[in-house]
């Protein structure tokens, strides 16, 4: 193993001059990986670890297919929900639900002390997507921003701390004419995409995060902040899934993955999105191949349009597929998806859904030590240990309550309110130890 030294820019130049870094020990240790192994994947552009320099609270984390599956969930504040302090509690209860990375997308307010405060105090990654906040940042409306404000606020992040920023790059002016011809059913659902196009549009001038895009990644270098290239054309319901717009945005995001890692800027890729089941194998297989091996980010996908209320289900059901398939990093949907913005219950009820997706997804896979826990709740499960099978639950406190709220009338130890003495483990245990089973 190469020794330790601080004469490099990011983790990928780190990795590419043979320098293992304390971010890629910790990612080894907690992948069950050996380090240079880990640190050949860094090197190539495999595996991310989105760690910036001024994030000094960070636990370190790896994104690429061939470890865990990441969750991101998403945050912040808007006009009509204003309280940071609530805002503050769902990344605390996020994080420990076991979220790996906390996207801050605020806009309305002070949003750099919120940043800042992410930075300085949360464990997890740290992401934002710097063209929601120019508008924040300078108060001023979007035509009357300039390339360089946005850079600048590229800049801004970086030095905040942030770890990764989705930044729209993938869209030109080309764009425009190809969304007015192609009749898309949903246009553009990105939020910052649309407000990038809306910026072309209106000032006539080409996409700056393209345009200025080597100075971007001057100063991603700089801070080692990862580049989450943004899918602006993700397909916002079924009927835009893998259409013209979406793959010859990936296409050019494939050449700005190559144009990164020529400055060891590290590089996520984002993906769709609403996809029919059918569809996402086939769309991480194209990812991958275009992207040269990117990590994928993708959001869900959701597998149908007519699920709101329940979306962090149909994202859920996506997720473990395209995880399986090659995706590295799901983010969260929650309930309030397409409705509302998530509350407390709307965070939980996201990252669980998304934490079981991407479980599902780590054991078909054969991820070292995915299944271990389900193991283990297996044992507990035959002897009819209550209280082991709440330790290996994912959300054990929910577990406990349901079990609690209806306890059968006898045998509490043995079974439960749905099978009573009919219970099958309880059936079986007895009659291999010879004991008479009563039902009665």
């Amino acid at each position: 193993m190469s020794e330790m030294n601080t004469n490099y820019t990011t983790q990928m130049d780190a990795a590419r001059k043979g320098i293992v870094t304390p971010e890629m020990v910790c990612v080894a240790e907690k992948e069950k990986m050996e380090v240079d192994k880990l640190m050949g994947l860094v090197a190539e552009g495999k595996v991310a670890i989105p760690a910036n320099k001024n994030h000094k609270s960070l636990s370190p984390e790896g994104i690429g297919s061939m470890l865990r599956t990441k969750i991101n969930v998403n945050l912040g504040v808007s006009r009509d929900c204003k309280d940071y302090d609530v805002e503050m509690e769902k990344v605390m209860s996020a994080v420990d639900m076991g979220a790996e990375a906390i996207m801050d997308l605020s806009s309305h307010g002070n949003t750099q002390p919120f940043r800042q405060k992410l930075t300085s105090e949360c464990p997890v990654m740290i992401g934002t997507v710097p063209v929601y906040d120019s508008v924040i940042h300078y108060q001023r409306d979007l035509a009357e921003l300039t390339a360089k404000d946005f850079v600048d606020v590229v800049r801004l992040h970086a030095q905040d701390g942030v770890d990764f920023v989705t930044l729209h790059c993938g869209i030109t002016r080309k764009t425009i004419e190809q969304i007015k011809n192609h009749k898309r059913k949903m246009n553009i659902v990105s939020r910052g995409g649309s407000l990038v196009f809306a910026w072309m549009c209106m000032t006539g001038q080409e996409n700056p995060f393209y345009e200025y895009y080597d100075e971007i990644l001057d100063i991603c270098e700089e801070y080692d902040v990862t580049v989450s290239l943004g899918d602006a054309c993700r397909p916002g319901c079924l009927a835009d899934a893998t259409d013209v717009c979406q793959i010859e945005e990936l296409v050019r995001l494939g050449e700005l993955t190559k144009r990164a890692w020529a400055h060891n800027v590290q590089v996520m890729v984002e993906g769709p999105g609403h996809v029919p089941l059918d569809q996402i194998a086939a769309n991480m297989q194209v990812q991958k191949t275009i992207c040269m091996g990117a990590p994928f980010y993708v959001l869900g996908p959701l597998v149908t349009d007519i699920a709101p209320g329940y979306d962090h289900i149909t994202a859920a059901i996506g997720g473990a597929i395209a995880a399986t398939a090659g995706a590295a990093f799901l983010c969260y949907v929650t309930p309030a998806e397409h409705l509302a913005l998530p509350n407390v219950d709307d965070v939980k009820q996201g990252i669980i859904a998304s934490k079981i997706a991407a479980h599902a997804a780590d054991i078909a896979k054969g991820i070292p030590g995915a299944r271990d826990m389900d193991d283990k709740m297996a044992d507990a499960r035959r002897v009819l240990d209550w209280d082991a099978q709440f330790a290996c639950a994912l959300d054990p406190d929910t577990a406990r309550a349901i079990r609690n709220d209806r306890l059968p009338e006898d045998d509490h130890d043995e079974a439960c309110s749905m099978c009573g003495k009919f219970c099958a483990v309880r059936s079986m245990n007895k009659a291999l130890a010879g004991e008479y089973i009563d039902i009665i």
